[in-house]
């Protein structure tokens, strides 16, 4: 029976896979979405969860209600620095304060009922991140456009692009979620983010990410940070091989004890941040070694096998050498085979002998390039070509040869040729009834 498939996630739902899988380094996209669905799609509670099952300390969710202000330095744990707003003072203050609570309670309660009804009618259209890098930009332009250029450097990218720089330059980030409507958003991007010593701060020491949560790669982030209140920051670090929120700042904070909080969570995570580079040196460094010990093994390697190329190429050499002495050793046979059966060939087609008595009988004594002598007698009315091939046919013979008179001294021609095709009989040729001819080898000619 199969088994049942599971169902499909929706848009919300995915965004948050990807975020919970970036901020944990979860490769097992299977893994990363049972952790979710554990924690009820909630992504800052399946990371904490996440972080506190690698470090194997208790969980740290859902803290009372009734402490406004949580700071724990431990380096284990999340380091929260939240401030609430100042309660009122003197009785004019707590007088307009509980005048206002019907209405403020009026007001938000309404307000979050018609949000909620607006999500039946219409989704929310920051779901959908379409041009992420268009949001940030777009951000950017905005701040300026309000507060000025004089600001921190902010990380044009994506928040995933950002979150690899940080792991990869093994840098802090920290991450500003800008809550257009909040009271407090401007007196803390006036007062705190844009001055001096802030931006010194900030710009010399991490990378910067900057969203709205009005634009939807803002609003993705918001959805996997949590954040209870505005002006939210987020400290990032790379911590056990993963990406790993260390430090969150929420509410109005002053530029003094932004710089002494962010100060804390570094010294705290120093450590870690130091084992990390210490870890990736040696990484590194094993690295270079293997890739030394590889390069070495590949010079080797090509050099035995350029040992074994010439060893192959001298075999060959000296096979096609052996094989080119068969050829011509065998050339050499056919051509002796071919000449032994022209050489029997041209003795069977020689006519006969004629008798001592014969009137027209010629007597040749033929002197050999050995100095060896053949006597044979022919009839003046045959041709020079018989001589040539009697000559021809006997085996002391050289292979190339021409038949000279002694006085006066000229080359009988025995052959045909163009200007002569039927050589002359032995008349013609001026031979008388006893002659003495010699055979001049030419065959090294």
């Amino acid at each position: 029976m199969a088994a049942p498939e599971e169902p499909e996630l929706s848009q919300a739902q995915t965004e948050k896979l990807l975020q919970f899988q970036d901020l944990t380094g979860l490769e097992s996209m299977d893994q990363c979405r049972r952790t979710l669905e554990q924690h009820n799609w909630n992504i800052e509670a399946a990371v904490q969860d996440r972080l506190n099952e690698q470090e194997g300390v208790p969980s740290v969710f859902n803290p009372p209600p009734s402490r406004p202000l949580q700071v724990n330095t431990a380096d284990h744990r999340v380091y929260s620095y939240i401030v609430s707003r100042p309660q009122p003072r003197g009785l004019l203050g707590w007088s307009y304060y509980l005048i206002m609570l019907p209405f403020r309670f009026t007001y938000y309660t309404l307000l979050d009922i018609f949000r909620f009804a607006l999500r039946f009618i219409r989704p929310d259209p920051r779901g959908r991140v379409t041009d992420p890098v268009g949001d940030v930009v777009s951000f950017i332009h905005n701040f300026e456009e309000k507060y000025g250029r004089s600001h921190p450097v902010f990380y044009q990218g994506t928040y995933s692009q950002a979150l690899n720089d940080a792991k990869r330059e093994l840098r802090y980030l920290l991450v500003y979620l800008h809550g257009e409507d909040h009271q407090d958003t401007d007196e803390f991007c006036r007062s705190t983010l844009c001055t001096e010593e802030v931006l010194t701060f900030l710009s010399t020491r991490m990378l910067f990410w900057a969203c709205s949560t009005s634009k939807p790669e803002g609003y993705r982030v918001s959805q996997a940070l949590r954040e209870n209140t505005y002006p939210f920051l987020a400290m990032i670090m790379l911590k056990d091989r993963r990406m790993t929120v260390v430090g969150r700042l929420e509410g109005l904070i002053q530029p003094v004890d932004l710089i002494n909080q962010l100060t804390i969570i570094m010294e705290a995570n120093q450590t870690h941040l130091m084992s990390e580079r210490l870890e990736r040196e040696e990484r590194n460094q094993t690295q270079v070694l293997r890739q030394q010990q590889d390069e070495a093994y590949l010079v080797s390697l090509r050099a035995d096998q350029e040992k074994d190329r010439k060893k192959r190429e001298e075999e060959e050499q000296q096979r096609q050498e052996e094989e080119k002495v068969r050829q011509s050793a065998l050339a050499e046979e056919r051509r002796r085979r071919t000449l032994e059966e022209e050489k029997e060939r041209k003795s069977e087609c020689l006519p006969p002998e004629p008798p001592a008595d014969d009137p027209e009988s010629v007597k040749i004594v033929f002197k050999m390039p050995n100095d060896s002598r053949v006597e044979r007698r022919f009839l003046f009315g045959q041709s020079l070509a018989v001589i040539y091939d009697f000559l021809f046919s006997l085996k002391e013979s050289p292979e190339k040869f021409q038949i000279i008179t002694n006085f006066p001294r000229r080359v009988l021609p025995c052959l045909p040729t163009e200007e002569q095709p039927n050589p002359p009989t032995l008349k013609e040729a001026g031979l008388s009834r006893s002659e003495v001819l010699f055979v001049q080898d030419l065959t090294d000619d």
